[in-house]
C-alpha cells in the first residue's frame, strides 16, 4: 500500500505533505494531553511493531503488494491520534532509510495509512463495542471488524490515488505521465487483495494484539470507559 516516488505527480503529492503538517501538529498536542508517561513505552513498542509488519510485504498480481499496519491496534490501545503519531513516524523512517515508500509521496502515505485508517477504524471501533469489556467477544469482535474497515478505507484511498493520476496527468498523444492504470483497474486490484487477503490479516493481528495487552498488562489500559475484566480482577473488584 505504500506509494513510491513517480506514481503520484508533484500537483498531487506536495499539497498532501501540506495536508499532514497540521494533522502532525494536532497530533502531537494531543497525544501530549492523552497519552500518560506510562503509557510512552508502549505507544513506542507499537509504533516499533507497525514499522516491523508493515515491512512484510507480500507480492500480488499486477506489481503490487499487500501488508499489516497495526493503526487499529494502535488506536485501540493509545487513541486515534497517538496512532496517527506512531505509524507517521514509522513510515517516514521506512521512506527515508529502507526506501520502502517515496520521499516525496511521504504525506500521502501518512495520510492513507496514519490518519485515515486509525481515525476510521477507532470511530467503527467505538461504534460496535459500545460499553462492553475490552477483552468481551463483543469488544473483540469490534477489534477485528475496525481492523478489516480501517485498512479498507486505506486501501480505497490509495487506490483512488494511484488511478487519478493515470485521468488528470497525461501527455498530449495520451500517456499517462505519472500512474499507467486507470482507475477502474486501480480499485479492483487494490480493493480485492485488500478485502479478501490483507483486511482479515489485519484482524486477526488487531486482534491477538489487543487479548495479549490487556490480558498481560491490564494496568497499561485501565482508563474510564475502557473496563478490562483482568484490571477488575487485580483491583479486587470482581
Amino acid at each position: 500500500m505504500h506509494i513510491p516516488d513517480g506514481y503520484l505527480s508533484p500537483q498531487t503529492a506536495i499539497p498532501m505533505i501540506a495536508v499532514m503538517v497540521p494533522v502532525m501538529g494536532v497530533a502531537v498536542k494531543q497525544v501530549e494531553k492523552t497519552v500518560r508517561k506510562k503509557e510512552v513505552p508502549l505507544l513506542a513498542c507499537a509504533a516499533a511493531f507497525s514499522f516491523i509488519i508493515m515491512m512484510f510485504n507480500l507480492p500480488l498480481p499486477g506489481g503490487s503488494s499487500a501488508h499489516a499496519v497495526g493503526a487499529v491496534l494502535m488506536a485501540i490501545l493509545l487513541g486515534p491520534w497517538a496512532a496517527c503519531l506512531g505509524v507517521s513516524v514509522a513510515l517516514i523512517i521506512q521512506a527515508l532509510l529502507f526506501g520502502d515508500g517515496g520521499i516525496l509521496a511521504i504525506g500521502a502515505n501518512c495520510f492513507n495509512i496514519a490518519f485515515l485508517m486509525p481515525v476510521a477504524g477507532y470511530a467503527v471501533y467505538r461504534l460496535i463495542k459500545g460499553n462492553a469489556d475490552l477483552l468481551s467477544f463483543r469488544g473483540m469482535t469490534a477489534a477485528a471488524v475496525a481492523a478489516y474497515i480501517g485498512l479498507n478505507v486505506a486501501a480505497l484511498a490509495t487506490a483512488v490515488m494511484f488511478g487519478s493520476q493515470y485521468h488528470l496527468f497525461q501527455a498530449a498523444d495520451g500517456t499517462p505521465l505519472y500512474f499507467m492504470y486507470p482507475l477502474k483497474v486501480t480499485l479492483a486490484v487494490m480493493m480485492s487483495e485488500h478485502l479478501l487477503l490483507a483486511g482479515p490479516a489485519e484482524a486477526i493481528i488487531t486482534v491477538l494484539g489487543v487479548w495479549f495487552v490487556g490480558r498481560n498488562y491490564p494496568e497499561l489500559l485501565e482508563r474510564p470507559g475502557q473496563v478490562i475484566p483482568a484490571v477488575r480482577e487485580v483491583n479486587g473488584h470482581v
